[in-house]
């Protein structure tokens, strides 16, 4: 699994989000020749270091089968950087590795090939919203492959059951020597709180997304809003500046028993020698918690000149790939035989964050979401720190979304 800095690099802020999400780096222009050459297909990928040399070897099985050269390059680049490679065919012909909050840019730019029918097997998905991720204006635009969430850490020693619900949690929570604690101030780690209400960032209107149409200061919304305040003001349980270090260091160094955070942060509660324990997150008002589902994807570039290729190639890398994104990614697959797998299943805390996974709610992958996370982050901290209400920030949150969706027309 991907650390926890990159992913919050991925999410959290619009800056940092255009900064190492999806795009190109130098190498990655200097080597790509996919799209010049009509038996060489270019791959840039996002997966992580493990993955990667596990990619190369299935992408060049395929190639030698077919009489083809495939290139595959680690790129570490910028939207705007792939954007004008793209465009000056030395982009690449494929691209993995994309979550798909981002995908909307790159179909806006006019950069991504509609999959063709016979690529995806949608019967063989999870059935939680990860075709609807790859889905804009009714067409499928991207594979998902694999898919990622936050849940809740628990430390076994200081906590013997796990909380059925939040109100049990934040009572247990309270007791000497338990605590709390997980990024209250960082919107992606608190909107399963709205959502789960009631709450929505973008109305879907069956399969299509209206960027108009903003639910994050509806009367659910607010209740998740009031939840998370509480959790400062009331219940005195997570400082209002808190950090996102200072929330991990709290739960690593044992002085917290509840965490939430994603599959990232389970190699430090391993170093960290915890006995600790992955549940789905607790219900919250009788409701589930419906974190945000992180999707990632791949998919071929509309300016390439072997498209058919292309996607050959990429149905076979997927058809191909949990193996590699279980093994050296952590990583909960797309597909039911993935998750339904003896060495998925073998995975005790992969297992349990799949299970949160079936009722996170996949981000939009509209353009627009770019306007949420920098707003969302500065009115949790407006929040906590006392200056608004829990409904006059969800109110602030909706018009200041509204601002930035405007800004970028």
């Amino acid at each position: 699994m991907v650390k926890k800095k990159k992913i919050l690099s991925l999410i959290m802020t619009t800056a940092l989000l255009m900064g190492t999400l999806a795009g190109c780096s130098g190498s990655a222009k200097e080597t790509a020749g996919g799209a010049s050459d009509d038996k060489t297909i270019t791959v840039w990928s996002h997966m992580n270091a493990q993955e990667l040399p596990e990619l190369q070897a299935l992408a060049e099985k395929w190639g030698k089968d077919k009489g083809v050269i495939v290139n595959v390059v680690d790129d570490k680049g910028q939207i705007q950087d792939y954007i004008q490679a793209a465009n000056s065919s030395k982009g690449p012909d494929v691209m993995i590795g994309i979550a798909n909050d981002n995908l909307g840019t790159f179909q806006k730019a006019g950069l991504l090939a509609e999959v063709p029918n016979d690529v995806m097997d949608e019967s063989k998905y999870m059935s939680n919203g990860l075709l609807d991720a790859v889905t804009i204006g009714g067409k499928k635009y991207a594979v998902p492959y694999a898919q990622e969430t936050v849940s809740l850490f628990i430390n076994k020693d200081k906590v013997e059951e796990v909380p059925k619900t939040m109100e049990e949690l934040v009572t247990k929570a309270k007791e000497p020597n338990v605590g709390f604690s997980y990024s209250v101030n960082a919107i992606y780690y608190n909107l399963g709180f709205l959502t789960g209400q009631g709450g929505y960032i973008f109305k879907n209107n069956n399969g299509t997304t209206d960027p108009a149409d903003i639910g994050l200061g509806n009367e659910g919304a607010i209740k998740g809003l009031q939840f998370i305040n509480d959790l400062v003001v009331k219940d005195k349980l997570i400082a209002a500046d808190i950090t996102d270090d200072i929330a991990k260091n709290r739960f690593m160094s044992g002085e917290a028993a509840f965490y939430i955070s994603g599959a990232w942060d389970t190699g430090a509660a391993k170093e960290a020698g915890l006995n600790y324990q992955i549940a789905p997150m607790p219900t919250l008002g009788g409701k589930p918690v419906t974190t945000a589902l992180g999707v990632q994807t791949a998919f071929v570039s509309e300016k390439s000149i072997n498209k058919d290729l292309a996607w050959e190639l990429t149905k076979y890398l997927m058809e191909n790939i949990n193996d590699i994104i279980i093994d050296k990614g952590g990583r909960i697959p797309a597909t039911k035989a993935g998750v339904e797998s003896d060495k998925f299943k073998s995975s005790r805390d992969m297992v349990a964050f799949s299970e949160q996974a079936k009722v996170a709610k996949p981000m939009p992958n509209i353009t627009e979401m770019q306007a949420v996370w920098t707003p969302g982050g500065n009115t949790l901290v407006a929040m906590n720190t006392g200056t608004l209400e829990p409904k006059a920030a969800g109110e602030q949150l909706v018009q200041q979304i509204k601002e930035g969706i405007d800004q970028m027309k």
